[in-house]
């Protein structure tokens, strides 16, 4: 199965992360004051916009890839039998990046042989 999005709505929930924080360090309102008055300031300013934006950017990417979602698990990675069932639930681990917590999408398996779990989706 392709991915868990498409690239139009990734691309618009990035740039939307983005320009919300952008919006903070830099107003489009010409009356708004800017914040901060050294160096030192602006780069906390772009490293808070950089948390924010970048794990929603790795969210996204992970949400395109081709193994984001698959219809069958596939053979068990523990015992080798075919006898292997998607389950209906997903979860929706928060793994953490270097740029920040993100949360993915994961599907899980479970074999009827041996009764081994595992993830078939591999983003």
């Amino acid at each position: 199965m392709p991915a868990r999005t498409t690239r139009e709505e990734a691309r618009a929930r990035i740039l939307a992360a983005f320009e919300a924080q952008l919006d903070r360090v830099i107003p489009v309102d010409e009356t708004v004051s800017l914040k901060g008055a050294t160096f030192a300031d602006f780069e906390d300013q772009v490293e808070t916009l950089a948390q924010a934006a970048l794990p929603v950017a790795l969210e996204e990417r992970s949400a395109l890839a081709d193994s984001a979602q698959v219809e069958q698990a596939g053979p068990c990675p523990h015992c080798g039998s075919e006898g292997v069932y998607l389950e209906k639930e997903e979860t929706q681990p928060e793994v953490h990046s270097r740029h920040g917590p993100v949360v993915v999408h994961k599907q899980h398996s479970r074999c009827r042989s041996c009764g081994g779990s595992f993830s078939p989706s591999g983003a």
